[in-house]
């Protein structure tokens, strides 16, 4: 059997350890809990991390993490994952260990294996909070006004969604909430509409980490941590939004130093118990309630895709070139 609780955070590999840290916590108002050798954490709020920066290379996405809930223990997990064929990396338990740490990648109790399309995915055991009152009954943890709630969800580009949709929910447990064509899957663990997102793209760009996205309270935090960022130098791939899939109200953040979006999102639909998915037919109203759809940009990584962004060429009438079919360049 295996179980999640919840997504527990991200890892980024960066190319500055040191400037990463301070960029995102600075820009994002997130928090530094924890500093080794190779990686310094950092927590939205009161929750162990939420964002894993990890000295290294190539850059960009590391793993994604998830808690596994509280019946579910390793040991069930790993029988699960060698049931269904997973490869477990080096480092997790009943693997060979990873060279120079015989404890473990971290010296701490974890499964790391790999998804369909080679992205990491690490799975920890259940940690019961220290106080289960809701946030804003707890003490401060997190001295920074205005920060995110929580890390909610990833969302992947894929060149094979069949492959990927099939990992995520009879390897990882994950159940499907909403369909968008037949393109794209949305994916949950909890009463959150979505975990993950599956969208089918061609390769190149898929596949592709696309972004990660933290919660904020609500539209009023969102205008000021836009606000904030655009003094920062950021710009916006897409939105504000209000997407018909999800609900959530959205905007998708360029962070071309981890060749990431980071989307900020605040009114989420929450699912009720017995969910059944949903078929969407894939029209703009089913991206956005409100109006456009995303530039092409958004769906690109490539040099030529952020140089137009940032410069909304898009929008002025030049169209960004389609990338060759052999690599990620126009």
């Amino acid at each position: 059997m295996i179980a999640l609780r919840r997504i527990d955070h991200v890892g980024l590999r960066v190319a500055d350890l040191d400037g990463a840290a301070a960029r995102w916590a600075a820009q994002f108002g997130l928090t530094e809990v924890e500093r080794r050798a190779d990686r310094i954490r950092l927590a939205c709020d009161d929750e162990p991390y939420a964002l894993e920066l990890i000295a290294g290379t190539p850059l960009g996405l590391d793993h994604v993490a998830y808690e596994l809930a509280a019946g579910c223990s390793l040991e069930q997990a790993r029988a699960h994952l060698l049931d269904a064929g997973a490869p477990l990396a080096p480092g997790s338990p009943g693997a060979p260990p990873a060279p120079g740490a015989p404890g473990g990648r971290d010296q701490e109790p974890a499964l790391h294996t790999t998804d369909p399309d080679g992205f990491g995915v690490e799975l920890l055991p259940f940690r019961p909070p220290a106080d289960s009152r809701p946030a804003h009954a707890r003490p401060a943890a997190n001295p920074a006004p205005g920060h995110p709630r929580k890390l909610g969800h990833v969302n992947f580009l894929t060149a094979d969604l069949p492959a990927q949709l099939a990992f995520y929910t009879a390897t990882l447990g994950m159940a499907v909430t909403d369909w968008l064509g037949d393109g794209g899957v949305w994916l949950h663990i909890n009463a959150d509409h979505h975990v993950m997102a599956l969208i089918a793209q061609p390769a190149p760009p898929a596949p592709h980490f696309h972004h990660l996205a933290f919660d904020v309270v609500d539209i009023g935090a969102l205008r000021v941590a836009l606000d904030h960022l655009g003094r920062h130098g950021r710009w916006l791939a897409w939105g504000p939004t209000r997407h018909g899939v999800g609900g959530n109200i959205a905007a998708y953040v360029r962070i071309p130093e981890e060749n990431c979006l980071v989307e900020l999102y605040c009114d989420m639909e929450v699912l009720e118990r017995g969910h059944v998915p949903r078929h969407w037919p894939d029209d703009r109203h089913a991206s956005n309630t409100w109006g456009q759809l995303p530039p092409r940009s958004y769906f690109r990584f490539d040099a030529a895709a952020i140089a137009s962004e940032a410069a909304s060429l898009e929008a002025l009438g030049i169209p960004l070139a389609p990338l060759s079919p052999d690599k990620e360049t126009p």
